[in-house]
Order: structure tokens, then C-alpha cells, then sequence
């Protein structure tokens, strides 16, 4: 068995944010098939996380859920954006089992506990017993209960950074739509460190729509403080055709590398 693999869809990739509750079904579709083409190929061990997209980022953001249990309407706010993300996932994982991927839903809300939107107590035995049994975990952007402000919003990325460490992952890739990170006249950025992020760190910018997990400067910052573990990442373009196939396999240089 290869080694175990991180790779995020990001919620901008698989859904429009810029429309409410909004999938992309045919990109969904195309992606579960470049998956599986892999895992055919190479025999994956792999994890698949996705963001939430325009799907639990409305809830979240009428209701301030990234800010805790504030008022009362924070209470409802927890089951709408729950209840927002696992729909989302529900339409990721059926498009991975209608690729032929043994795919399983993983709910960070039902089983994480965090801190100050970090993620503190995970059980992950069931996880890693699904990757023993060769099906593919699918957790996802999530609310979850946190220790100090009542709850919080879980980023893909605390997600997928949290496990690797937890699992032995030292490869995470990041599919959105753009090349990598760019600078502010559109060239790519392709790699970055701790030692030159604070340069680049002006020509990063939010994500289109509606984001409570902080954008692009909130996935590199957390990618370099993995990187210190020795969790390499990549930001790809996931809307090319065969890119996610091509990273999974092994090639890199496709984007921005964060080491």
C-alpha cells in the first residue's frame, strides 16, 4: 500500500459560491472519476476532505457561528450549518461511490471536540480502520463544539492537518480553481516557505463569496505551520482536467508548494 495521501476539494471548486446552496455536479463528477482512475492505478491509500462552499458558509455567516455561542440565535445557527455541510457531503459521496469508490461520510460535529476553533480530542479509530479496509474516509468543513467559545467552524484544512498528524500523512493536496497562489499581476507563486511568506503575504487574497474559514491567507499560514512537521502541501488547479489525477500519482510542480 502507497502512502496515505491528504487531498482537499475546495468548497469553490465543487460548489458556486456566489449562489446559495449551489453544487457543481458535472465537476463533482469528473473529479470522483479522475480519483478513481488513481487509486486504480497506484493502489492510493487516500483521505479526501471538502469545503463547504456556498452550501454551510450562509448559515455560518448570518448566524456568526465562527465567533461561538453569542446569542440565542447561535443555538440554531450549529444545526443549520450541521445540517448545510452534511448535505453538501452527501452529494460528494455519492458521486464518489457512482465512480466506483468505496467512500464513507466522516462528521467532525459528532465526533471532535475543539478549542478555540482548533481541533483538540479526536477518536480516530474508526478512521483508521476504514483506511485498513481500503475504503476512503471523506470528512469535510464542519461546525463543531469548542471548549471555549461554545462552538466554532472547523476549516477543511484544521481537518486534514489535524489527521495527518494524527495518521502518519506527510502529503497534502489542495484542488481549487486557481493555479496556485498568485501574485497580484496573476504569475504563480510556486513555492512557498517560512522565510519568504512574509513576502508573498500582501498578494494573497480571500476566497469569492461568502468565507468563515478565512480564505487563501488562512490555508497557507496552517499548510506552513504543518510544514514544520514535515507535512508537505500543494495548491492545484482542480478545474483543469486531469490535474487531481496527475498530483495524486506523484507529479508535482502543478501549483504552489508549501514545504
Amino acid at each position: 500500500m502507497s502512502e496515505l495521501i491528504m487531498l482537499k476539494l475546495g468548497g469553490s471548486l465543487i460548489t458556486d459560491k456566489t449562489k446559495p446552496y449551489t453544487a457543481r455536479p458535472e465537476t463533482i463528477k469528473r473529479i470522483a472519476k479522475e480519483i478513481k482512475e488513481a487509486i486504480d492505478e497506484k493502489h492510493q491509500k487516500l483521505l479526501i476532505g471538502h469545503g463547504g462552499g456556498s452550501f454551510p458558509h450562509q448559515s455560518a455567516t448570518k448566524y456568526d457561528t465562527h465567533k461561538g455561542i453569542i446569542n440565542a440565535g447561535s443555538i440554531k445557527g450549529i444545526a443549520l450549518v450541521q445540517n448545510d455541510a452534511a448535505r453538501l457531503n452527501r452529494i460528494v459521496v455519492d458521486a464518489l461511490i457512482g465512480a466506483g469508490i468505496n467512500a464513507v461520510s466522516i462528521q467532525p460535529s459528532s465526533s471532535a471536540i475543539s478549542e478555540n476553533s482548533r481541533i483538540k480530542t479526536w477518536d480516530t479509530k474508526p478512521i483508521e480502520r476504514y483506511l485498513e479496509l481500503g475504503i476512503v474516509p471523506v470528512p469535510y468543513g464542519d461546525v463543531d463544539l469548542d471548549e471555549k467559545q461554545g462552538c466554532c467552524i472547523l476549516s477543511t484544512e484544521e481537518i486534514l492537518t489535524f489527521l495527518a498528524q494524527k495518521l502518519g500523512s506527510k502529503k497534502i493536496i489542495l484542488a481549487g480553481k486557481t493555479e496556485g497562489v498568485l501574485t497580484g499581476d496573476g504569475k504563480l507563486i510556486p513555492k512557498i516557505t517560512e522565510k519568504n511568506f512574509n513576502e508573498i503575504k500582501a498578494h494573497l487574497k480571500g476566497s469569492d463569496g461568502a468565507d468563515a474559514t478565512g480564505g487563501m491567507i488562512h490555508k497557507v499560514e496552517r499548510m506552513l505551520e504543518f510544514a514544520k512537521h514535515g507535512i508537505t502541501s500543494e495548491i492545484i488547479n482542480g478545474t483543469k482536467d486531469g490535474y487531481i489525477k496527475r498530483a495524486l500519482l506523484g507529479e508535482t510542480s502543478l501549483g504552489t508548494k508549501i514545504k
